[in-house]
């Protein structure tokens, strides 16, 4: 699923949303609805304000708070409506969700170290990697199919929903999508179309190097 081909130099922007208090905390969110913290909204802010100088020509966001207040910036920079889509959230994790990257480790340790090898595994009974595309991927083609010619889509989603979706843009098999690295808060990565398909232009752009906080470390 590429979804391109067609040389119409469209662009796609997967912008990560801004912190929270379990990003901090290493805390796994998954699906749980978490807010941004002060923090969160003003990295928003910052990274609404270089976008916006892309001059997108539409936003489509996660449904979950911490993503579409994210958008709720680009939206109020631009002028642009925000679509809401839950298809865009983040991987459910079942039991990991709400427990720290130490306790996953340690209650978890097998599920998490094939994890990492890049076999698929149902992080706490939750979703697979694959299925997350499954979902999110369809979607984001579907906004980038209404986009002009050149036009750009920004979309408001979470680490490791923006990393199994660029995976699925670009054809590669799901093993290799642990190579991507995890985004940090409020930074994004951007897909150019070319002749035989996606291309992966920027990963993790935005700011200097941080660290990366959140379920996708």
């Amino acid at each position: 699923m590429n979804g391109a081909g067609s040389g119409r130099g469209r662009k796609i922007v997967l912008w990560r949303h801004g912190q929270t208090a379990w990003n901090l905390e290493r805390r796994f969110q998954g699906t749980t609805d978490i807010e941004l913290t002060e923090a969160g909204v003003e990295q928003a802010r910052r990274a609404a304000r270089l976008l916006a100088a892309l001059k997108p020509d539409a936003v489509v966001a996660s449904d979950l708070r911490r993503a579409a207040a994210t958008a709720g910036e680009l939206a109020a920079v631009t002028g642009l409506p925000v679509a809401h889509d839950s298809a865009l959230r983040e991987t459910y994790a079942g039991e990991w969700q709400g427990l720290t990257h130490e306790e996953i480790v340690a209650r978890y340790g097998e599920q998490y170290a094939a994890w990492k090898r890049g076999e698929p595994v149902r992080r706490g009974g939750g979703e697979l990697e694959t299925e997350v595309a499954d979902r999110a991927a369809p979607v984001v083609l579907g906004h980038a199919d209404k986009l002009p010619d050149g036009g750009i889509l920004v979309v408001v989603s979470h680490g490791g929903t923006i990393r199994t979706t660029i995976g699925r843009l670009l054809g590669l098999e799901s093993h290799h999508w642990e190579g991507l690295g995890g985004l940090t808060n409020c930074c994004w990565s951007v897909l150019g179309e070319g002749a035989r398909g996606w291309r992966l232009l920027e990963h993790n752009a935005g700011t200097l190097p941080e660290p990366v906080l959140g379920d996708d470390t």
